[in-house]
C-alpha cells in the first residue's frame, strides 16, 4: 500500500557510487549521472527542519513519522554526496548544505549535555527516553566532515563531545548496543549499525592527529571483525546470532574495512557476497536465512549500498596497485 517513490538516502548513495566510478575510470558519464541525481535530491529537500528523511510515512509501534521528516542518517549521506560531488564540479547546493547542516545537528536534533559529552536525537520528532548510538556517531561524522571542509574547530569540538558519549557506551565486548539504554530496542549489537560507529571513529582519526579514541577504536574494530564477521568474510547478524546474513551488513563491512586499510578482508566479504547473494545483472539479494534466501532485490537497501561499497573498494584496490 506504499506508493513507489525514489528513496532520498538511496539517491545519495548512488551519487557517491557514481562519483567513485568517475574517480576510478575518468568517464564523464558517471559524473553527469551523479550531478543529475544530486539535482533531484536537492530539489526535494525540506527547509525546516532542513534536509531529508524517508520518502514515505514510517509506521512504528507507538507512532507514525510523517513522510520526509529529516533524520541524521539520511542527512549524513546526502551531505557526503554533495561534498564528494563538489570536489569535482560546481555542485549546486554546496553552500546551502554546508551552512544549514550545523543548525540541524545542534538545534533541530537537540544537542544537549550527557554524561559524559553530549548527545543528539535521531530525528527532530524523537523523544528523550532513549538515544540511538549509531545515529549519534553519524551526527559526529557530519560535524567532522564539516570540520574537514571549512576547518572550523568548533565543529570538531562538538563532534568530540558526541564521540565521548558514544565511546562511554561501548560494551565490554567492544561493540555497541543499538540504543542507550539498551532495553529501549529489540536490536542488540547488530552488524551494520556497529559499522557506522566504527567508521565514524575512523573518520576522526583521518582528520586529526589525536589518539583520543585509540583504545575505543581498537576494541571496536576487533569486535567488528572477529565477532560480526567470520574469518572468511561471512557476515553475522549480531554478537549472538549468525543469521540472517544481510546485504547491508555486507556493504557496510566492505566500506568499514576498506576505510580501515584492511582491503584484504574487505575483498573476502566481496567474495562471500558474490558467491552467496549475487543475483546477476548487477543485483544483490536481500538476505540469506538459515534454510533459504530472501531472493528479491531492493533498490536502496541492496543495490545502492552495494554500488557505493564496491566503488570504494575498487578505488582502494586501484590505489594499492598504483602504490605497489
Amino acid at each position: 500500500m506504499i506508493p513507489r517513490r525514489r528513496s532520498f538516502k538511496g539517491t545519495a548513495l548512488f551519487v557517491l557510487a557514481n562519483v567513485g566510478a568517475y574517480e576510478l575510470t575518468g568517464r564523464s558519464e558517471y559524473l553527469d549521472e551523479a550531478s543529475e541525481l544530486l539535482d533531484w535530491l536537492l530539489a526535494r529537500r525540506r527547509e525546516s527542519p532542513f534536509g531529508w528523511g524517508h520518502n514515505h510515512d514510517v509506521q512504528m509501534l507507538e507512532e507514525k513519522t510523517p513522510r520526509n521528516t529529516p533524520s541524521i542518517v539520511t542527512n549524513c549521506y546526502a551531505m557526503r554526496a554533495v561534498f564528494r560531488t563538489a570536489s569535482h564540479t560546481d555542485a549546486p547546493g554546496y553552500e546551502l548544505v554546508r551552512d544549514r547542516m550545523p543548525g540541524f545537528v545542534t538545534d533541530d536534533l537537540d544537542y544537549t549535555s550527557a554524561d559524559p559529552g553530549s548527545r543528539i536525537k535521531y530525528r527532530p520528532t524523537a523523544g528523550e527516553d532513549s538515544y540511538v548510538l549509531n545515529a549519534n556517531a553519524l551526527g559526529a561524522r557530519v560535524l567532522l566532515d564539516l570540520y574537514g571542509e571549512v576547518g572550523d574547530r568548533s565543529f570538531r569540538d562538538r563532534a568530540e563531545e558526541i564521540l565521548d558519549y558514544v565511546a562511554a557506551r561501548q560494551h565490554r565486548l567492544g561493540g555497541w548496543k543499538y540504543t542507550d539504554p539498551p532495553s529501549a530496542s529489540h536490536l542488540s549489537m547488530d552488524s551494520h549499525h556497529n559499522g557506522f560507529i566504527v567508521e565514524s571513529f575512523l573518520r576522526y582519526n583521518d582528520l586529526t592527529d589525536s589518539h583520543r579514541y585509540a583504545e575505543t577504536l581498537d576494541a571496536g574494530l576487533r569486535f567488528y571483525k572477529n565477532v560480526l564477521f567470520e574469518p572468511d568474510g561471512t557476515p553475522n547478524w549480531d554478537e549472538s546470532s549468525s543469521y540472517p546474513k544481510d546485504i547491508h551488513a555486507v556493504a557496510q563491512g566492505i566500506l568499514t574495512f576498506t576505510m580501515a586499510d584492511d582491503v584484504e578482508f574487505a575483498e573476502q566479504i566481496v567474495s562471500w557476497a558474490l558467491d552467496n547473494l549475487y543475483a546477476g545483472s548487477g543485483q544483490f539479494y536481500y538476505r540469506q536465512e538459515r534454510f533459504y534466501t530472501r531472493s528479491y532485490t531492493l533498490m536502496r537497501w541492496c543495490q545502492a549500498w552495494m554500488a557505493y561499497a564496491l566503488s570504494e573498494f575498487c578505488l582502494a584496490k586501484e590505489d594499492a596497485r598504483e602504490r605497489s
